[in-house]
């Protein structure tokens, strides 16, 4: 990996790993769950309309045959992932929170042995057991009663439906650039928020000053920016190479909340995220049949915070 590419790649994922805390802080200083997914939902689709109308910049239309796909996985990857990981985070600790998210390719591993036919050695299979053994972990460790929170499930269910996300994308990356699909499945996965509009304005007058900054950043970064950088790394660089970056993305989360909001998650959900990381690894590198290699779309969009 070239130096370029590895340096918008490490951007990238700081950026996306500090959104579990800008998250938490949104949500603590006063936005509720939808008003905060829709009013950072509103500025990402409004960053990608501005991108879209520079000098310079065209945007291929989606032909007609792909129109219910993008909108199918815009509601899939963008509006089931955020409501679950923003509902999530009420109770969620941000370190928790993106540990959990980060065993997503153990579900894209899952879907894509019936969906793409991929075939896993032993290795894969033990590490797939390894995986969900840390998941385990994270989902009863996560607090002092050792029961799985309604916060946990909200966000393996985001971790799930990222997973179901990467997969079906695949054959988009072939007649699109990864950019103006993330500008469409932002466009399309705002619409289910609109739900959440009444009282948006006040929900924003009435939130502290932290708050909206707070909001108006994951709006603009993790959800617009960050996927430039992304896509400026993966046009550099090797898929497979940038992609492992992403698995040190809980390691950011949790030192971005222990600084911003002195947040530490449990040792449980530390315990447990190491031991999901490592199913995860033991999957996408000795797992595998030699041919394969995680589904395409994991590598170009991982549309993650």
């Amino acid at each position: 990996m070239n130096k370029k590419a590895f340096s918008m790649a490490m951007i990238t994922v700081i950026i996306w790993g500090s959104a579990f805390a800008a998250i938490r802080a949104s949500l603590q200083g006063g936005y509720t769950s939808g008003h905060l997914v829709l009013f950072r939902y509103i500025i990402a689709s409004l960053s990608f309309v501005i991108y879209a109308l520079l000098p310079g910049v065209k945007f291929q239309i989606p032909a007609k045959r792909d129109w219910f796909r993008i909108l199918l996985l815009g509601w899939i990857g963008i509006s089931t992932y955020h409501i679950g990981v923003t509902f999530g985070s009420q109770t969620v600790s941000a370190g928790t929170a993106a540990m959990l998210v980060a065993s997503s390719p153990i579900f894209t591993t899952i879907i894509a042995m019936f969906v793409l036919k991929e075939r896993l050695e032993l290795m894969g299979w033990i590490g797939l057991f390894i995986g969900f053994a840390g998941i385990a972990i994270i989902a009863v460790g996560s607090n002092d009663t050792f029961a799985i929170s309604s916060g946990i499930i909200f966000v393996l269910i985001a971790a799930f439906a990222t997973s179901v996300f990467f997969v079906l994308q695949k054959s988009l990356f072939d007649r699109y650039k990864p950019i103006e699909l993330t500008a469409y499945f932002t466009w399309a996965g705002t619409i289910p928020f609109l739900v959440f509009s009444p009282g948006l304005m006040d929900g924003i007058q009435h939130a502290t000053l932290q708050a909206n900054f707070s909001a108006i950043y994951v709006g603009i970064f993790p959800a617009g920016v960050a996927y430039v950088t992304w896509a400026i790394a993966l046009s550099l660089g090797n898929a497979s190479s940038v992609s492992t970056i992403l698995y040190i993305e809980p390691v950011f989360a949790i030192l971005v909340a222990w600084i911003w909001l002195q947040e530490w998650p449990s040792p449980f959900s530390i315990i447990g995220g190491i031991v999901t990381v490592s199913g995860v690894l033991l999957v996408n590198i000795m797992g595998r049949k030699k041919n394969e290699t995680l589904p395409t779309a994991y590598h170009k969009s991982k549309q993650s915070m």
